[in-house]
């Protein structure tokens, strides 16, 4: 018998906590959900929130260490990343004028809404209090708060996850202009780290149905509180929010990627989707820009007529560093569950936002579900509830195929403009 992929497995865990959820409240059983449904959610959380911290840290080396020819091809590796670090700016700006603009958030009653912000009152006043102790100190304060005192201290807080991105970074760079053996048996264990973290996100990810699941029909329950005439509003804001995330993939795609090619490749447009589309249709099936690296290779070498020297140095870098989508989308999903508390951000945790999303994906593992784990640290930075992940899980992976596409679209765009500024 043929085995379920893991995202039908992951979408049947989503239909099925919503009926289940459906079915507590009309039936009345809510209270088991509370206690013996509930908790397997919050072990997938945690789980999540585990690994946020290593995965970041060893990806981030790892990407920072494989630039290990910028020596040889230095002009280039600046540019490759330079490019990078843009049009992820440029995505996460995008989400956030789309999301601050359309509001999926507030498509939930304002009923529900100060509910949810009763719920976690605690928590979001603690928070509150923090940003208005920050704001009486000087306006460089938060350049300072990203330098760490003590790295033990700060991986062992998910909110001081920018201070180890600093340390990730610094430590990288280091590595990266020590040429030695000994640094090579560094960098070889940080390679195998790599590979063992994956597989625990492997092992995360094979019960995320059970957690979908566990999350969705308790989020049912705790919205609908015994109305199940409630739920039309939590859809209502998902379907909004779903468009909101599409809306900006679309704009990613055929507005920015386009102007690009255009002005600054001079590349024929036309002829540029035509030779990547093989690439993208497996970044839409696969969720993956590291499972589909060998197509978006080929794809650019033999229709875009790439050189190998500039596609396997520019390419491999972009499946490690350029999130473009999934930056965007971390982006919008942030400020939609912190509408649905009831959380207003203001400027400076929306800054945050661009500068954790930005940095978050130069680690992010180029597989499924990681979007997730980079969501985390994310929510983490603004003080958000990491549970309003729950609200997002049911759409996720439609959406993860489709920010992936943008992902791989991006990595052959930046490709095309480093050959075409080295050979003109």
């Amino acid at each position: 018998m043929k085995k379920i992929p893991l995202y039908l497995q992951i979408i049947i865990g989503m239909i099925l906590g919503i009926i289940f959820g459906i079915i507590a409240v009309v039936f009345k059983f809510d209270s088991f959900v509370a206690d013996w449904v509930k908790p397997w959610g919050t072990i997938f959380i945690s789980l999540l929130k585990l690994i946020a911290i290593p995965l970041i840290f060893v990806s981030l080396i790892k990407g920072i260490t494989s630039l290990s020819d910028i020596s040889k091809l230095s002009r280039i590796g600046l540019k490759t990343v330079s490019w990078y670090l843009f049009t992820t700016v440029i995505a996460i700006t995008i989400g956030l004028l789309i999301v601050n603009t359309i509001n999926p958030g507030k498509y939930f009653s304002e009923d529900k809404r100060i509910e949810f912000q009763q719920k976690y009152s605690e928590r979001i006043e603690v928070k509150q209090q923090a940003a208005t102790e920050h704001k009486k100190k000087g306006p460089l304060q938060f350049v300072v708060d990203i330098v760490p005192e003590n790295i033990f201290a700060a991986s062992a807080d998910n909110s001081k996850m920018l201070q180890v991105i600093f340390f990730a970074i610094l430590l990288g760079i280091a590595m990266l202009s020590i040429k030695n053996k000994n640094v090579e048996v560094v960098r070889d264990f940080f390679e195998g780290f790599n590979d063992i973290i994956l597989k625990i996100i492997d092992y995360i990810m094979k019960i995320a149905p059970l957690g979908v699941f566990a999350l969705l029909a308790a989020l049912i329950v705790d919205f609908t509180d015994g109305d199940i005439v409630e739920a039309k509003d939590l859809f209502i804001a998902l379907g909004i929010y779903s468009l909101s995330v599409v809306l900006g993939i679309l704009v990613m795609i055929f507005v920015f990627y386009p102007i690009l090619l255009k002005f600054v490749a001079k590349q024929n447009i036309v002829e540029f989707f035509k030779a990547i589309l093989p690439a993208q249709l497996m970044a839409f099936s696969t969720s993956s820009s590291a499972a589909t690296l060998p197509v978006t290779m080929e794809c650019c070498e033999k229709k875009l007529k790439i050189p190998e020297e500039y596609s396997g140095f520019v390419l491999p870098v972009g499946a490690t560093v350029n999130m473009d989508g999934t930056s965007m989308y971390q982006a919008i999903a942030a400020v939609f569950i912190a509408q649905v508390y009831g959380m207003d951000l203001d400027l400076m945790q929306q800054l945050t936002i661009v500068l954790t999303a930005t940095l978050a994906s130069i680690g992010a593992a180029a597989v499924p579900g990681a979007g997730i784990i980079m969501l985390v640290i994310v929510l983490n930075s603004i003080g958000v509830p990491v549970e309003g992940i729950a609200l997002i899980m049911a759409v996720d992976r439609i959406l993860d195929m489709m920010r992936t596409t943008v992902n791989v679209t991006g990595d052959s765009t930046i490709a095309t403009i480093i050959y075409k500024s080295e050979n003109k």
